[in-house]
């Protein structure tokens, strides 16, 4: 299967992505592991790509890409592969309508901007071992403080309200052209591919409904 798996920050699309990957048997390409790889790699490109980064910059449109389609011939993805929260802009998901890939399921996860909030900005973390507390569906056994070490958790500056909402704002302005470029149909991508899930409920849930999904 080749599949695109969309949804905004905090919809559990890296969570559903490791599910699918790994009960279908098909390789998880996630822009931002690529981008980590490359780097680590110290190629040329890393090199630019590090500079890019460290500026503070995005990396263009054209670099991604580039990376996407190299990722894509690898013996890795010869079963099929998953693009996880790729393509994020309209130029991304027209060009790759371009390079003739044909997909089998474009998938968006569906979850009400108030609970990604509460999702969110719920999270509490202990720094040092990277444990992640929910103060309504995980909470830590005395309120605050870390279940094995008894330190102090901390709410990190991504899962603050402000910094969740400015990130919603930017995924509805850059991604939902592009969820429209799917879902109605043009020559690359038939509508009848898009799929929109609830991703409300529990992990397994919304599991089970991309697997009735694809057994359609």
């Amino acid at each position: 299967m080749r599949i695109i798996l969309m949804g905004p920050p905090g919809a559990g699309k890296g969570t559903q992505a490791n599910f699918i990957s790994a009960n279908y048997h098909i390789f998880k390409i996630s822009t931002g592991d690529i981008l980590r790889q490359v780097i680590q790699d110290k190629t040329e490109l890393g090199l630019e790509i590090k500079s890019i980064v460290d500026k503070g910059a995005l990396v263009s449109d054209e670099i991604i890409i580039r990376l996407v389609k190299e990722t894509i011939q690898r013996d890795c993805c010869v079963n099929g592969f998953l693009l996880d929260g790729f393509p994020r802009t309209l130029e991304q998901a027209k060009v790759l309508a371009k390079s003739n890939l044909n997909f089998d399921y474009i998938l968006e996860l569906k979850v009400p901007d108030s609970i990604i909030i509460e999702r969110i900005s719920g999270r509490r973390v202990h720094l040092q071992s990277g444990r992640i507390y929910h103060k309504v569906y995980n909470p830590p056994r005395q309120d605050g403080l870390d279940d094995i070490t008894g330190e102090p958790l901390v709410q990190r500056e991504d899962d603050q309200e402000d910094t969740i909402r400015r990130r919603l704002k930017i995924y509805h302005e850059y991604t939902q052209p592009v969820i429209d470029f799917y879902a109605n149909s043009n020559p690359q991508h038939p509508a009848t591919l898009y799929h929109a899930i609830s991703g409300l409920g529990t992990v397994d849930e919304v599991s089970q409904r991309l697997s009735d999904c694809f057994e359609k």
